[in-house]
């Protein structure tokens, strides 16, 4: 499949989004989807959430592709052409989240999540077994955003800060109303932070009420 970036700047934005994704796996696979004008990137990362990223370009055909994350790190690193060969098809086995039907919640402070991931990671290397940090701590709820109006409140579990973090997303500067901000947004299932440099998408985990039948 033929990916197309005529801006180098665009180019750069989606090599150093696939670099972050081979740092975290080395055998990640990226899943590309184009429409209006824009291919949007999205990976599965060891925390078990996606991170995404949306660049000006298209796709040869318009239907989405897998690539190996590593092969198109190399092509979008070697090959300056307009035209990028994404290699060998790679397998995508994750549920894509929704395109529409997404209400934005709040925004917070990029550098109060930064700081939450930051003893968060402290947490994970004093707590790390051999699989690395237990669930427990990835699941544990850090942040609770609350809709300005009525709404049920949005839950942030650890992992997805970790995910922000490891990918990069949370740009420094300085705190309160002037710094960089993430956006967080719900639909009826999923939920997404949105920071300078991409999003991380999530299942939300819904609580079902339990009945009993006679």
């Amino acid at each position: 499949m033929t990916l197309r970036l005529a801006d180098p700047t665009e180019r750069d934005d989606l090599g150093a989004f696939t670099a972050r994704v081979v740092r975290l796996d080395q055998s990640a696979t990226i899943r590309l989807t184009s429409d209006a004008g824009r291919v949007t990137a999205w990976a599965r990362t060891p925390f078990d959430v996606l991170v995404t990223r949306s660049v000006a370009g298209s796709l040869d055909g318009g239907a989405p592709v897998t690539a190996h994350a590593s092969s198109l790190l190399t092509a979008l690193a070697v090959d300056r052409a307009e035209a990028i060969d994404t290699g060998p098809a790679a397998t995508w086995l994750e549920e894509l989240p929704p395109s529409e039907g997404w209400t934005r919640v709040d925004d917070v402070p990029a550098d109060e999540l930064d700081g939450l991931a930051d003893r968060g990671l402290a947490l994970a290397r004093e707590h790390a077994g051999p699989l690395g940090p237990p669930a427990s701590l990835l699941d544990q709820t850090v942040l609770t955003v609350s809709p300005p109006e009525s709404g049920r409140p949005v839950t942030v579990p650890m992992r997805v800060l970790f995910a922000m973090s490891g990918m990069g997303f949370l740009g420094s500067g300085p705190s309160g109303a002037t710094g960089p901000r993430v956006r967080v947004s719900a639909s009826g299932s999923w939920v997404r932070l949105d920071a300078r440099y991409g999003a991380v998408v999530r299942r939300r985990v819904l609580s079902l009420p339990l009945t009993v039948t006679g």
